[in-house]
C-alpha cells in the first residue's frame, strides 16, 4: 500500500512540475567571469546552470520576455533586457534571482552589451546621435549609452554604433563588431560589403579606431582573451560560423572549433580561458586546444504556457462569402471557417485546426461551402456540407460533413463553385485554372499557368460566367507582368482564350454583370500615374458583349422608363396567355416552368466589344472592389482619395456621386441577389449596408476559437518552409539542403513558447538560403505610452540640473514658433517637474507626443527664467527632422567645396514621393549647377531604377531661342549635364538596382563603398498570427548576360570609405571625393571680364 502511494505521489509530482533534460533552443548564453556558471535565455526567462552541467536555476519568472543576459565583472549580478513594460528595457538582478531592478525607461528598445565597470552598464538604444556625427541618422544605427547600476540618467558613450562590445581588463580598450546597414542578422554564408567586421577602439583621450579583420564575409562577437593581447571571435571564414583567435593587429587567425552544419552563436569567455557558446540550440564550452563539451542541462520548472486556449471572438474576420439567400455569411477568422446568421449572432464553427483555411465560397444551393486548407504542408480543396436534409442553414446545423475534393500533390487553392453548382474551379500551382466536376471527380485544365504570374497568394482573380461555360480572368500572356489584361476563357478546357483588353495599361479584376451581357473591370488607363516608380489611379469600366444591352445601358432615365413600361405590359400579356394555356395543359406548363429556370448559354459579339466600352467612375482613384446593381443603374465602389477607402455610390442615370460610408476598408463587396444590400468585411468586422438608405449595421458574430499556440507555430513553420520551396527566385534554392533544414529546425518547436524565439528560429532557418529580403519579423505590442522628444541636441558635457540645449532642430518644436529659446538655454522643468542632475528625465515625456508641454527655461547668458509651451513630437517625427538636417548638411558641404558650382540631392527611397523630390531638386534648385551629385546611400529600395536613370541620362539635342534669348533645352525633363552617384554598403534592393543600371548604361561614375547584391523583388507575407511576417525573394533580376543581380556585389568606380574618426568629427569622405571628381569633370571655371573677348580661367586648386 505504501509503495502504491509513493507511486501516486510520483505521478502527481510529474504533473505539477515540468522537467526537460537537454532542452533545446537555449539562446544568448554567457559564461560568468570566473567560469563557474552560465546564464542563458530559455522560453523567455533567464536561467543559470553550472558550466559543468546539471540542473538549471530559473532566475526570472515574469510572463514578459527576458533575454540577452550579461554578467557583472564580479559575477554577482546579471543584467538583461525585458519587455515587461512594453518595450525592451535594461534590468539587473542578483545571480541567485530575486526582484530585478529596472534601469532604463525609454520607450524604445534597449539591450545590454557589456558592463563598463562594476557600476555601469553599456547598452544599445536609438535616442539621439551627437550633433557633430556625420553618419546617416537612422533607427538601425543605435548609439551606445551607459547607465549606472543604481539607475539614473543614461549617458551617451558612443554615437558610433558598436555591437557585441568586449572591454579589456584595464578598461581602456574595447573590441566590437560594426554595423554598416541593413541585412537580416541571422543570414549566413554571404560575402559582401555589408558583412560585419571587428574593430578595436582605444578609449584613451581622443578615441582611435583600428579594423582588426579583413575577411569579406561575417566576423562577429569579439571577446578578449585573458592576456588582453589577443581575442576570440566568430567567423564564417572557413564555412559555417566557428570560433577563431587572432592577435591584436595580427594578420593570421587560428580556428578553435570546427562545426559544420550549423553556426556557432553567442560567444563569451571566462578569465580562466573557458569559452562558452551556443550551437544547434544547445550550449557548449571549450578551451583552446581542447574538444568542445556539450553542457548537459536539466530544467525542472512549472509549465507556464498552455497548449489550448479557448476564446470567444467577436472581431477578427479577414474574408467573407455570402449565402445565396443572404441569410448567412461564411467568414475566416485566424485561419478557421465560420458561418454566422446575418440577422443574429448565432455562429457555427466549420473548421477547427491549427492550420489555415481560406478562400471560402458558398455553393449556389447554400448547402455547401468550399475552401482551401493547407494541411500536411499542402494546399488542397475541401468542402463542408449540411448532412441533414431538413437542416437549411449552417448557423443552426447539428451535423456537417467535410470532404476533400482534390487529391493532388500540387498546391491548389482559391476554389469557386460554378453558378449551376456542378463544378468547382480552382487554381493549381497558383496560376493554372482547373475545373473539378463534382459528380465524376474528373479534373480538367482551363487555362495554362504560364499565362499568369502570382507574386503574392491571393493576387489572382477569375470568375465564372452566369451560364457556367466561361471564365473571366487576369491574363499576362507572354511578358505582360507590368501591364496585365483581362481574358475570356472557355471553361470546357478546349484552349479557347480571348484577350479582351490589350490596352498596354493594367486591366484586371473583371466581373460579369447584366446577366453576362457585359463585364466591369478595373483599369488605370485614364488615371494619374506615379511620377516615378509604380502605381496609378484607376477607374471602373464596362465592356458590352451584346449590342442590345449596350444600347439599353446608354438610355436616359426617361427612355429607360418608357421601355420598361412597354416591357411590363408585354410581360403581363404573355402571362395572361400562359394562364389560358395552362388550363388546357397543366403538364406542359410545368415543363415550361422548368425550362424557365434554365440559364441560356451566353452569346458574345467580341469583334466590336472594344468599341462598346464606357468609363463608369467619374474620378480616378485608388480602388477597392466595385459592384454594379442588377439593373445597371448604380455603381458601388470603394475609393481612396486621401487616406482610407470610402464606399461611394454613382447613379449612372442621374450622373450623381455620393459617399455612402466612410473608412470601410478595401475588402470585397458582396451584394445580395436583388442588389438591395451590400456586405463587406472591414477592420475585422462584418457590415451590412442597405443600398436605398445608406444605413449601415454590423453583422455580429460569436466565434468559439480554440487557440493552439504550439500547433499554430508548427503550422506557420511548415507554411514558411513550403512557401520558400514554392516561390524562391531560383528553383535550386541556392543549392541548400532545404528538406534537411526543415528537419533540423522543426525539432526546436516544442521548446519555443513565444514569438521572439519563434521569429529568431524562422530567421535562422531562412538565413540558410543566403538570400537577401528574407528572415522573419515579429511586431510586439510595444509600450502603452511612447517617450516624446523636444527636438533638440543636448550638451553631453553639461553636468548640472536640467538639460542644456546645444542645437535646436530646424522645423522642430522650438523652431516652429517664437520661444526665445536659444542654444545654451537650460530646460529646468517639464510640466512643473524638475529635471534633476543625474536623474532619468524620460518618464517626464511619456505619452506626450503631439501634446503641449510646459517647459521652465533658464538662459545663463541673460540670467532670465521664463516658461514656454511647445508641442512635443514623437521619435518618428524627430527621425525625419534629423534626416532633413543630414541632407541640408551634405548640401552645404557640396556648396562650400564647389563654390556653388555642383548640386546635391539625396534619394531617400525608391518611390514616387522620393522621385518627385529628386526631380524638383535636380531640375529646380540645381538647374543652373554645372554638375550634380546624386546620393543614394542608405536607401532601402523600392522601384525607381529606370526613372532615375532616365532622368540623369539626358542628351541635349535642341535649344529654344526666341529672338536670341536662350529659354530652355530639349529634353526639358531630364538632367543634361555631368553627374555621379554616391553609394555605400547600406544600399539595399532597388538602391542596388539603380546604381547598377547607372553604371551599366555608362551615365556616370559610382563613388563610395561597394554595394551588396540585393536587387531582387520580395513578398513580405503576413501569417495567421498577424504579428509574424516573413520575406521571400522571388523575382530575380537578370542582366542581358544571364547573370542574376542577387549576391553579385557592385563595385564603385572610385572606392572610398568613411572612417569612424572622421565621421564622428563631422567629415564625409565619400561626399568630399564626389565633389573632387565632379570638379575634375567640369574643369576650370570661366569668369567673364569687363572686356567681352577676355576670359579668366580659374583652376579648381584656387577655389
Amino acid at each position: 500500500m505504501k509503495r502504491q502511494l509513493l507511486g501516486v505521489a510520483a505521478i502527481l509530482l510529474s504533473i505539477s512540475t515540468y522537467a526537460q533534460d537537454n532542452p533545446l533552443w537555449m539562446r544568448y548564453c554567457a559564461i560568468s567571469p570566473d567560469g563557474t556558471t552560465i546564464a542563458f535565455t530559455y522560453k523567455g526567462d533567464i536561467y543559470t546552470v553550472p558550466s559543468t552541467g546539471g540542473r538549471a536555476s530559473q532566475i526570472t519568472t515574469n510572463p514578459a520576455h527576458d533575454t540577452k543576459p550579461i554578467w557583472s565583472p564580479d559575477g554577482k549580478k546579471i543584467a538583461f533586457a525585458s519587455d515587461r513594460m512594453g518595450s525592451m528595457d535594461i534590468f539587473e538582478v542578483n545571480k541567485e534571482g530575486g526582484i530585478p531592478k529596472r534601469l532604463t525607461t525609454h520607450s524604445g528598445n534597449e539591450t545590454p552589451v557589456a558592463y563598463k565597470d562594476a557600476g555601469h552598464i553599456l547598452f544599445l538604444a536609438n535616442i539621439m546621435p551627437t550633433a557633430e556625427d556625420a553618419q546617416f541618422p537612422s533607427g538601425q544605427f543605435q548609439q551606445v549609452y551607459e547607465v549606472n547600476t543604481e539607475g539614473g540618467r543614461p549617458i551617451l558613450f558612443s554615437s558610433m554604433p558598436m555591437e557585441d562590445i568586449s572591454i579589456n581588463h584595464t578598461g581602456n580598450t574595447l573590441l566590437y563588431h560594426d554595423k554598416k546597414g541593413y541585412e537580416d542578422p541571422w543570414r549566413k554564408h554571404h560575402t559582401s560589403s555589408i558583412t560585419r567586421d571587428i574593430w578595436l577602439c582605444s578609449l584613451n583621450g581622443n578615441r582611435t579606431f583600428r579594423k582588426q579583420t579583413a575577411f569579406n564575409g561575417e566576423d562577429r562577437t569579439p571577446v578578449w582573451a585573458s592576456d588582453d593581447k589577443s581575442f576570440y571571435y566568430l567567423s564564417e571564414e572557413k564555412g559555417s560560423f566557428n570560433i577563431f583567435k587572432r592577435d591584436i593587429d595580427g594578420n593570421t587567425s587560428k580556428q578553435i572549433t570546427n562545426h559544420t552544419k550549423h553556426p556557432v552563436r553567442f560567444l563569451s569567455a571566462a578569465s580562466n580561458g573557458t569559452l562558452c557558446y551556443g550551437y544547434d540550440g544547445e550550449i557548449y564550452t571549450v578551451k583552446e586546444g581542447a574538444i568542445p563539451q556539450k553542457v548537459q542541462i536539466s530544467i525542472v520548472t512549472d509549465k507556464n504556457d498552455k497548449d489550448l486556449i479557448r476564446q470567444i471572438k467577436r472581431s477578427g474576420a479577414t474574408e467573407i462569402s455570402l449565402s445565396p439567400d443572404a441569410k448567412e455569411i461564411a467568414f475566416v477568422l485566424r485561419g478557421d471557417v465560420y458561418v454566422t446568421s446575418t440577422e443574429y449572432s448565432t455562429t457555427k464553427q466549420i473548421t477547427n485546426t491549427p492550420q489555415q483555411e481560406r478562400d471560402i465560397h458558398f455553393s449556389p444551393d447554400g448547402r455547401s461551402i468550399v475552401y482551401a486548407s493547407e494541411r500536411n504542408g499542402l494546399w488542397q480543396i475541401y468542402q463542408t456540407s449540411l448532412a441533414k436534409k431538413e437542416e437549411k442553414q449552417f448557423a443552426y446545423a447539428t451535423d456537417i460533413k467535410e470532404e476533400r475534393l482534390t487529391n493532388s500533390d500540387i498546391t491548389s487553392f482559391q476554389p469557386q463553385y460554378s453558378p449551376d453548382g456542378k463544378e468547382v474551379a480552382f487554381l493549381e500551382n497558383r496560376t493554372t485554372i482547373r475545373v473539378l466536376n463534382l459528380k465524376s471527380k474528373a479534373v480538367r485544365t482551363v487555362m495554362d499557368g504560364n499565362y499568369e504570374y502570382s507574386y503574392s497568394d491571393g493576387d489572382q482573380w477569375y470568375q465564372w460566367s452566369p451560364d457556367s461555360k466561361w471564365i473571366l480572368t487576369n491574363y499576362i500572356g507572354i511578358g505582360g507582368w507590368n501591364n496585365k489584361d483581362v481574358a475570356l476563357v472557355n471553361a470546357s478546357g478546349n484552349g479557347e482564350i480571348h484577350n479582351l483588353t490589350e490596352s498596354g495599361y493594367s486591366d484586371g479584376n473583371a466581373k460579369w454583370v447584366l446577366d453576362g451581357k457585359a463585364m466591369i473591370w478595373e483599369s488605370d488607363r485614364a488615371g494619374f500615374r506615379s511620377h516615378g516608380s509604380w502605381g496609378a489611379e484607376a477607374d471602373i469600366y464596362i465592356m458590352f458583349f451584346d449590342l442590345d444591352a449596350y444600347d439599353r445601358f446608354r438610355m436616359s432615365k426617361e427612355e429607360l422608363a418608357l421601355l420598361e413600361d412597354s416591357e411590363k405590359k408585354d410581360k403581363e400579356k404573355s402571362e395572361e396567355k400562359k394562364k389560358a394555356d395552362n388550363k388546357k395543359d397543366k403538364k406542359k406548363d410545368s415543363e415550361k416552368e422548368d425550362d424557365k429556370k434554365e440559364v441560356k448559354p451566353l452569346v458574345f459579339d467580341l469583334e466590336n466589344s472594344r468599341d462598346r466600352v464606357i468609363r463608369l467612375t467619374v474620378n480616378s482613384s485608388r480602388l477597392g472592389d466595385a459592384v454594379l446593381t442588377p439593373k445597371g443603374d448604380k455603381l458601388y465602389y470603394q475609393a481612396a482619395f486621401e487616406s482610407g477607402y470610402d464606399l461611394w455610390e454613382h447613379d449612372l442615370k442621374e450622373n450623381k456621386t455620393k459617399i455612402v460610408m466612410k473608412k470601410v476598408g478595401g475588402g470585397a463587396l458582396l451584394p445580395d441577389k436583388k442588389g438591395e444590400n451590400l456586405f463587406l468585411c472591414s477592420q475585422g468586422g462584418i457590415k451590412k449596408v442597405t443600398v436605398s438608405s445608406g444605413e449601415t449595421k454590423p453583422v455580429e458574430f460569436e466565434a468559439f476559437f480554440d487557440y493552439q499556440p504550439y500547433g499554430e507555430r508548427e503550422y506557420i513553420f511548415d507554411h514558411v518552409w513550403q512557401q520558400v520551396e514554392d516561390k524562391f527566385y531560383v528553383k535550386d534554392l541556392h543549392g541548400v539542403d532545404w528538406k534537411g533544414y526543415h528537419e533540423a529546425y522543426a525539432r526546436f518547436l516544442p521548446y519555443i513558447n513565444n514569438n521572439y524565439d519563434f521569429q529568431e528560429m524562422l530567421s535562422e532557418m531562412l538565413g540558410e538560403l543566403n538570400g537577401s529580403h528574407t528572415g522573419a519579423r515579429y511586431y510586439s505590442n510595444g509600450p502603452t505610452l511612447s517617450t516624446a522628444t523636444l527636438g533638440a541636441f543636448y550638451d553631453e558635457t553639461y553636468d548640472g540640473d536640467g538639460l542644456k540645449i546645444k542645437e535646436i532642430l530646424a522645423k522642430g518644436p522650438f523652431a516652429v514658433k517664437k520661444t526665445d529659446v536659444t542654444p545654451g538655454c537650460i530646460i529646468e522643468k517639464i510640466d512643473g517637474k524638475p529635471i534633476v542632475k543625474g536623474q532619468d528625465y524620460f518618464p517626464l515625456l511619456e505619452g506626450k507626443a503631439g501634446r503641449k508641454v510646459l517647459l521652465a527655461i533658464y538662459n545663463p547668458a541673460t540670467g532670465k527664467r521664463f516658461d514656454i509651451t511647445i508641442k512635443a513630437i514623437s521619435m518618428g517625427e524627430q527621425s525625419n527632422l534629423l534626416y532633413k538636417r543630414w541632407v541640408e548638411r551634405c548640401r552645404n558641404i557640396v556648396d562650400k567645396l564647389s563654390e556653388d558650382r555642383i548640386g546635391y540631392v539625396h534619394v531617400k527611397g525608391m518611390d514616387s514621393q522620393s522621385f518627385r523630390e529628386v526631380y524638383s531638386e535636380v531640375l529646380g534648385r540645381c538647374r543652373n549647377k554645372e554638375a550634380i551629385i546624386v546620393d543614394t546611400r542608405h536607401n532601402g529600395g523600392g522601384w525607381l531604377h529606370d526613372d532615375l536613370a532616365t532622368l540623369l541620362s539626358g542628351k541635349e539635342y535642341q535649344r529654344f531661342v526666341p529672338r536670341g534669348q536662350y529659354i530652355g533645352s530639349d529634353p526639358f525633363n531630364k538632367w543634361l549635364k555631368p553627374s555621379c552617384v554616391l553609394v555605400c554598403e547600406d544600399n539595399y534592393s532597388n538602391a542596388h538596382g539603380f546604381p547598377w543600371v547607372y553604371k551599366e548604361l555608362k551615365i556616370g561614375k559610382l563613388i563610395g563603398a561597394p554595394v551588396p547584391g540585393t536587387m531582387t523583388a520580395v513578398w513580405w507575407e503576413n501569417q495567421i498570427d498577424p504579428s509574424i511576417v516573413f520575406g521571400i525573394p522571388q523575382v530575380g533580376c537578370m542582366d542581358m548576360r544571364g547573370q542574376y543581380a542577387e549576391n553579385h556585389q557592385l563595385s564603385p568606380d572610385i572606392e572610398v570609405y568613411n572612417t569612424p574618426e572622421k565621421a564622428l568629427a563631422g567629415e564625409d569622405q565619400q561626399l568630399e571625393a564626389a565633389v573632387q571628381e565632379m570638379l575634375k569633370t567640369i574643369g576650370e571655371k570661366e569668369i567673364k571680364q569687363s572686356h567681352p573677348d577676355k576670359k579668366k580661367k580659374v583652376s579648381k586648386h584656387n577655389l
